[in-house]
């Protein structure tokens, strides 16, 4: 880059080239350059209106003392103790440095002109707050700027997707260099490996202009050439070569290198991995593969307890390199519910006795056996040599149960096999056949499956297949694995389930689901927005002739979705009450409710002695979905003290639709169903295993007329399912506080 550097500009260049290694020094250090340094409690900036405040401040030396974590931000409210601060102190010589640190960060973003004063004013003996007063001045900005370039060589789409400078907006010497890179980082992915961008930028000072130019210098196309392994003790150099999306004569192009790069790691064999490329002026560029070996082998186990289900234990293996090849072998087990017997209904643990209708020692004993899962999964990557080839396959099974409502039991296998397309980018083909067997009582399968008829029912506790084969699309161009500023994801899902599958369940299922991100540049101010949408149809054939497996339907409301409602709340739902306290109730004719199977159907539901807590809302899931959101993600003004502070708002909104949608359904079609739209806010602590979430949705009470379900035993001992003549009209709550709620997770909501 050539620039026409004035004497003052050049002295605030060299100033501030020189200031950079007191920040690296002050950054390890936070105690007092002499012990009369007074502490800095507060930073003020003034005036600073066109670039981030946030980043600004971490380009200067002077700091302020903080808490040291979010989880101590109660104590330090009450005691500025360094238990629990991070103290920061005055530092004179380095307060005079961030003047032209501040002036240098604005010069490189265009303000030429910036002037920058300070302030120290005291608070206590040992304690002062600092007030850098900003006058930001004009901008240089663009007149015009000229990219030279084979026009042949670049489709006008790519070179104005790379474009990040335009007319009429401030030189921006960050974004012109990270824009020189795209360049240089396109023309090496298209197999020019010595390709070099020049810019140029010729400023007129009196008039506040720029022209600048750049200029794209291909040279000649380059291959690869000889590929060396080094560092390798116990794996094999073709297990590592076959980790590798190119080979000798093919063209060197930078994407397949950092995927190679990636799939070493991925690999799970390698502590380290890099792939050089020494500087080499030649048409063909020699590769090195330097890595350092990982464990092969790893191995988990541990106890855990909880009061609902009770003793638990736990166990995984890993196997990075079985039989060499970078085969992965994972071996996972889990076992719960111990000592339930002894210990359920004891201090603070379940009392499952309570959760059983029929609280009888043969009713309550399949509740308390232990519960379990395992699984087997072998997987082979670079599958017939193939490195963007990958298959699989596994065994598991389980038992779960819920006190009084099921007993889940299941075992099966699946195949897959995956083929990356471009990087982050794979289609994979799934087969899972399960064997799924379900103990429950009637009003379960009723509510759950749809089917209320006590022979199909029995049908139902037998042994059932539910073996979908499934087709999977996933694309990756996000920035961040946790919380992304920009770029999008999109997965979608194609399931057929039918005698062809070997599945007693049969159905064709779609579904979508994508989100994309965008932020103000130099800010952290993210825009996101979510899409879902999806289908499913049951098949006319089979003994379980359009039934679908709960699993299978569409849901909405939970921390990921539509945050006004609980878990799966929203959509179609109805109401289940138990006989015992639905025997408050009065008759629709007046009277005493009978529980009957003849008379409890004409019981009211809305009778003023039942309360909305004495029905439980079940979701019976949907048959189509379409739900969307946005989301706005902001710093909070706590972020000057606690910068790992983001806030939120959000809007979601779904629509459930119920029904057979008879094949691919019209837009009118799935837009029939229930919904809502909800707005809420909340708040996500940047911690380093991902955002911890709480997010306070606001539930629009609106009120719904709900079916209402019950279980009654006839004289004979026989249970009958009996759906309520009258509806009952069910809401979450009339004040606010009801209507809000609450979710706590880990990880950004999309």
């Amino acid at each position: 880059m050539h620039f026409p550097t004035p004497n003052r500009i050049r002295a605030l260049l060299t100033a501030g080239a020189l200031s950079l290694a007191p920040v690296v020094v002050r950054a390890q250090s936070v105690r007092p350059a002499t012990p009369q340094s007074p502490e800095v409690r507060a930073i003020h900036l003034v005036g600073v209106n066109h670039v981030d405040q946030y980043d600004l401040l971490k380009s200067i030396s002077t700091q302020t003392s903080k808490c040291r974590s979010f989880l101590l931000r109660p104590f330090c409210l009450v005691s500025h103790s360094p238990t629990f601060e991070f103290k920061f102190y005055l530092d004179e010589a380095e307060l005079r440095r961030d003047v032209l640190r501040i002036r240098l960060y604005y010069w490189k973003r265009g303000y030429r002109d910036t002037q920058v004063d300070t302030a120290v004013k005291r608070l206590a003996p040992n304690q002062v707050e600092v007030t850098f007063t900003v006058n930001e001045g004009p901008p240089t900005v663009v007149r015009k700027i000229a990219i030279a370039y084979d026009s042949t060589l670049l489709p006008d789409k790519v070179r104005n997707r790379l474009t990040l400078l335009h007319a009429k907006s401030p030189i921006d010497l960050i974004r012109l260099d990270s824009m020189r890179v795209l360049f240089q980082n396109e023309l090496w992915d298209r197999g020019y490996g010595d390709a070099v961008v020049d810019t140029t930028v010729t400023v007129d000072q009196a008039a506040h202009v720029a022209d600048v130019g750049v200029t794209l210098i291909q040279n000649r196309p380059t291959t690869i050439g000889r590929i060396t392994v080094v560092g390798n003790q116990r794996v094999n150099t073709t297990t590592i070569m076959n980790s590798l999306a190119f080979k000798t004569g093919d063209p060197y192009r930078q994407s397949t290198i950092l995927e190679s790069q990636r799939n070493l790691y991925e690999s799970n064999l390698f502590r380290l991995a890099s792939i050089d490329v020494p500087p080499q002026y030649t048409t063909v560029k020699n590769v090195t593969i330097d890595v350092t070996e990982a464990p092969l082998h790893e191995a988990r186990f541990g106890p855990g307890l909880n009061n609902i289900d009770f003793f638990q234990f736990q166990a995984h293996y890993t196997s990075y390199n079985l039989f060499g090849g970078a085969r992965r072998l994972d071996i996972d087990g889990a076992v719960g519910n111990l000592f339930a017997s002894s210990l359920q209904g004891r201090g603070i643990f379940r009392n499952v006795r309570k959760d059983v209708a029929e609280a009888s020692d043969s009713n309550v004993a399949p509740y308390l056996q232990p519960t379990y899962t395992a699984s087997i999964d072998f997987r082979q990557p670079a599958f017939l040599r193939r490195p963007a080839d990958a298959a699989g396959f596994g065994l598991f099974a389980h038992r779960s149960i819920n006190p009084g409502v099921f007993i889940d039991r299941g075992y099966g296998g699946q195949a897959t096999f995956t083929h990356t397309v471009r990087v982050r980018a794979p289609v994979s083909l799934n087969y899972r056949y399960e064997i799924n067997n379900v103990s429950a009582s009637d009003v379960y399968f009723c509510v759950n499956f749809g089917v209320c008829d006590t022979p199909t029912i029995a049908s139902f506790r037998s042994h059932q297949s539910l073996s979908p084969l499934t087709l999977t699309g996933f694309v990756d161009r996000s920035d961040l694995p946790f919380s992304p500023t920009k770029g999008y994801v999109a997965r979608v899902d194609l399931e057929h389930a039918s005698s062809l599958t070997a599945s007693d369940y049969r159905y064709n299922r779609f579904a979508f689901d994508g989100a994309a991100y965008t932020h103000r540049s130099g800010t952290q101010n993210v825009y996101t927005a979510h899409l879902r949408f999806g289908f499913v149809r049951a098949l006319a054939s089979g003994a379980e002739s359009g039934v679908l497996h709960p699993r299978k339907r569409f849901y909405a409301g939970g921390a990921n979705s539509v945050r006004g409602y609980g878990e799966s709340q929203l959509g179609p739902r109805v109401l289940t009450i138990d006989e015992t306290t639905l025997a408050k109730a009065q008759s629709l004719a007046g009277g005493t409710c009978q529980l009957t199977p003849e008379a409890v159907k004409f019981c009211d539901p809305n009778s003023p002695n039942l309360k909305s807590s004495d029905f439980l809302p079940q979701p019976l899931g949907g048959t189509s979905l379409l739900e969307g959101s946005v989301e706005y993600r902001f710093p909070v003004p706590l972020g000057l003290v606690l910068r790992n502070i983001v806030g939120a708002v959000f809007l979601d909104g779904a629509v459930v639709g119920s029904g057979n949608t008879g094949g691919l359904p019209r837009i009118s079609a799935i837009v029939k169903g229930t919904g809502a739209v909800t707005p809420g806010f909340g708040f996500r602590y940047e911690s380093p295993v991902g955002p911890i979430r709480v997010d306070f949705g606001i539930n629009p009470n609106r009120a719904e007329d709900l079916a209402v379900v019950t279980a009654v035993r006839d004289s004979t001992g026989q249970m009958h399912i009996v759906p309520l003549s009258a509806t009952r009209n069910f809401s979450q709550g009339k004040t606010l506080l009801s209507r809000l709620t609450l979710h706590f997770s880990i990880g950004e909501a999309y």
